[in-house]
C-alpha cells in the first residue's frame, strides 16, 4: 500500500497530476477541493495516498489532508459507490461540508453531485451518519485556506475545454459539463477557477 508520497509537481492537468518521487513519475487522481491547493509547477508536494487495485487498472489517488483520504475510504466501502464517484463527491464537497449534509440528511444537496441518485444518497446518510459529524460545518463551499482562485490570462482560449474535460472525468455528462462551464464562463479564468466556480453555480443552483 502507498500511504504517502513527497516530490515535485511536474504538470498538473484537473483531475489528474504528474508527481515526481526521486526520478520516479507516478500519476495521481486529485479530488478537485485538493486540487485547488497544489503548488505551481516545479515546486514540493506532499500527498497522502489510496491505491485502487481492480481486474481492469490500477489507480493511485491522492489527497491534500488525512481527513480527505479517510472519508474517501468510508466512501468506497459503501454499497454503490465506486471511486470514480468517490471522487465526484470530494471533488463537489469537502469533508465538512458532506458530512454536515450527510448529519443533517440533506438529500437535495447530495444527489447534485454526478451519478449519486436519491437512492444512493439515501444509503450514504444511513451508512456514514455519526461517522464525520466533528468535521460538520453548515457552510458550503467555504474555502478554509486564504488562498485566492487562480487567475491567469487567457492563453488560446484552452481553459474552457481543460476544464470541461475535467467534470466529465468527475462524473458528469459531457452536456451537463459544457452548460456549467459556459455559465460561469470568462476569459480571465483558468480551469481550475472555471471548475470551481461552475460546481460552487451547480450546488447553489435551486
Amino acid at each position: 500500500m502507498i500511504g504517502q508520497l513527497n516530490g515535485i509537481l511536474l504538470e498538473k492537468q484537473p483531475p489528474e497530476i504528474l508527481l515526481d518521487v526521486q526520478g520516479v513519475g507516478y500519476e495521481v487522481l486529485l479530488p478537485m477541493t485538493s486540487f485547488y491547493h497544489l503548488p505551481e509547477i516545479n515546486q514540493p508536494l506532499t500527498l497522502y495516498t489510496h491505491f485502487v487495485v481492480r481486474e481492469d487498472a490500477q489507480q493511485l489517488y491522492g489527497f491534500a489532508h488525512r481527513d480527505d483520504r479517510k472519508l474517501f475510504r468510508e466512501l468506497i466501502k459503501t454499497n454503490g459507490v465506486g471511486p470514480k464517484m468517490a471522487l465526484g463527491i470530494l471533488s463537489a464537497m469537502s469533508v465538512n461540508e458532506f458530512t454536515y449534509a450527510i448529519e443533517h440528511e440533506q438529500v437535495s444537496q447530495l444527489v447534485k453531485i454526478p451519478g449519486v441518485g436519491k437512492k444512493t444518497a439515501e444509503r450514504l446518510v444511513v451508512e456514514l451518519k455519526g461517522k464525520f459529524k466533528d468535521f460538520a460545518t453548515p457552510e458550503f463551499f467555504v474555502e478554509k485556506s486564504t488562498t485566492s482562485l487562480p487567475f491567469e490570462p487567457a492563453q488560446e482560449n484552452h481553459h474552457e475545454s481543460d476544464a470541461i474535460s475535467a467534470l466529465v472525468a468527475l462524473g458528469y455528462k459531457q452536456a451537463d459539463a459544457e452548460k456549467m462551464v459556459k455559465r460561469v464562463s470568462d476569459a480571465t479564468l483558468n480551469s481550475e477557477a472555471l471548475i470551481r466556480l461552475a460546481l460552487k453555480n451547480a450546488f447553489n443552483k435551486k
